[in-house]
């Protein structure tokens, strides 16, 4: 059974870091695609990263320059480095896998495959 499991949120100050994690369960190879996605209270779901299996990364301008995306396919395992934080980045930020396609690239999180459930993200003083 596919599982996407995400952790390290919690809260920091404006100006901090976190380090985000999701780990895949489940998958037979490690040719898929992970987005990083987040909703904000009261806001849509917007993408915030894609890494590739061979971790060619993108990135939303709003967090270009201090969030870094990698992964460790040997963990099943992607990380998100997120520095700087900004009380605007607060939300829950989930991982997604897309297994074939380029939607996550593409900018449509519809078109991914995986869910987590997410992890809380609050920036606040």
């Amino acid at each position: 059974q596919v599982q996407l499991v995400e952790s390290g949120g919690g809260l920091v100050q404006p100006g901090g870091s976190l380090r985000l994690s999701c780990v895949a369960f489940g998958f037979t190879s490690d040719h898929y695609t992970i987005g990083w996605f987040r909703q904000a209270p009261g806001k849509e779901r917007e993408g915030v990263s894609c890494i590739s299996s061979s971790s060619s990364s993108t990135y939303a301008d709003s967090v270009k320059g201090r969030f870094t995306a990698s992964r460790d396919n040997a963990k099943n395992t992607a990380y998100l480095q997120m520095n700087s934080l900004k009380p605007e980045d607060t939300g829950v930020y989930y991982c997604a896998a897309e297994l074939y396609g380029s939607s996550c690239f593409m900018g449509r999180p519809q078109g991914m495959d995986y869910w987590g459930k997410g992890t809380p993200v609050t920036v606040s003083d």
